[in-house]
């Protein structure tokens, strides 16, 4: 692994925005902050390994896979002997990166969490994960970055849980990187619930430890949207400025522009995924002057950020979803195509859908490391936040 820190963000007011370049195993170099794309045992949820060359390269060329994926189905032991999931999915130029937790299918269940292991909601059912099987199956798997097992608690937990989840996660720490496999990259991870606090100790004892990167967990379990930055610079400020920091939990544009603004390098989200689930498309302008034309206070679903394509309005529409997008969806299809095939359950609607929001949304991470390089991301950033308050004020009025 190969990360270096290019430019620190020059705009008015306390943001600790950076760009950077970071290079994985034999992903190509790519530049963060940087989206990890959401995956179902290693491949994205609806585009097959013969589409994703349609996907910007190299923004699209990380990708996040749990590890508890492969509790069932093809076991980790058959994986190993294959020679790694890079071999078994042919995804040679790729950077897979493992965390446990998924935020579709494999969701921290605290109360069921002891001293022995993390347990986690999943397909299979409650699972308690130990750090020693859970580094098993990361040997198997062979991923290029892994992030150690973390005790996630939600925001309205005791203080008493909230120390009890820090320690467990320091302990865990240690336990894995004594068994950690030869050739893959550690991530310390960082817990401690909505208490600032207990979040900057995690963030100092992980320091302390042998790691290359830092994993910021247990954010998207209930803490609010006013108490996050003091959360997320609690752990930054007490980080080193040269290592790589992921997170999870932040997927939504403007919990994005948090935790850039926070120092955040890369994120782990499964936003595009819940968005393509529900039929929507993204429609932001990345430029973030004007809004498409289309985005009026109609029946379209829309909230100035993605419309819903399920909608009739769009039965007999013969545009693209964007007007400017290079994406292959809307080179070639249309919103009524589109509409159509969602509304007779055709799995080609999630296909298109997901690699127009993928396109889409890693154009916005572009966007957001040209304004850290020029200088005004905190223009951009409450420029993004003003046209959201203004819009829900509209239909605050219209309702």
């Amino acid at each position: 692994m190969k990360f270096s820190v290019k430019a620190w963000s020059t705009s008015k007011g306390n943001s600790a925005a950076r760009t950077g370049v970071f290079q994985l195993g034999n992903c190509p170099q790519i530049e963060t902050p940087a989206l990890l794309l959401s995956t179902r045992k290693g491949l994205p949820h609806f585009i097959s390994p013969d589409l994703l060359p349609s996907l910007p390269i190299p923004d699209s060329s990380l990708l996040h896979v749990s590890p508890l994926h492969f509790m069932e189905g093809i076991s980790s032991k058959t994986i190993s002997s294959i020679g790694g999931l890079h071999k078994m999915l042919g995804l040679h130029d790729f950077g897979l990166a493992a965390v446990a937790r998924d935020s579709i299918q494999c969701l921290p269940e605290s109360s069921a969490t002891n001293k022995l292991g993390a347990s986690f909601e999943t397909p299979c059912g409650r699972l308690l994960i130990k750090p020693a099987e859970y580094m098993g199956i990361i040997s198997s798997l062979r991923p290029n970055l892994w992030a150690t097992l973390a005790d996630e608690v939600p925001a309205w937990v005791s203080k008493k849980r909230n120390k009890n989840s820090v320690d467990r996660t320091v302990k865990w720490l240690d336990e894995c990187v004594a068994l950690s496999p030869t050739g893959g990259v550690a991530f310390g991870a960082i817990v401690g619930g909505s208490d600032v606090e207990e979040r900057r100790r995690c963030a100092q004892e992980v320091v302390k430890r042998n790691v290359s990167g830092y994993w910021i967990g247990g954010f998207g379990f209930g803490e609010s949207t006013d108490e996050r930055p003091a959360l997320l610079s609690a752990v930054t400020d007490s980080l080193p400025k040269d290592g790589p920091r992921l997170i999870s939990g932040l997927g939504l544009p403007e919990e994005v522009l948090q935790g850039v603004a926070a120092g955040i390098d890369l994120f782990d989200s499964s936003y595009i995924y819940h968005l393509t689930i529900g039929g929507f498309a993204l429609t932001f302008p990345l430029d973030n002057k004007t809004y498409a034309s289309d985005l009026k206070l109609t029946g379209m679903g829309s909230d100035q950020t993605k419309i819903n394509l399920k909608a009739t309005v769009y039965r007999k529409d013969a545009t693209p979803i964007v007007e400017s997008c290079s994406c292959y969806t809307c080179q070639n299809h249309t919103k009524a195509y589109i509409n159509h095939l969602l509304n007779v359950h055709e799995m080609l609607a999630q296909i298109l859908l997901e690699i127009h929001n993928t396109h889409h949304y890693l154009g916005f991470f572009r966007s957001i490391r040209e304004a850290i390089k020029e200088g005004r991301f905190e223009q951009f950033r409450e420029m993004f936040a003003e046209k959201r308050r203004i819009h829900l004020a509209e239909v605050a009025v219209c309702a």
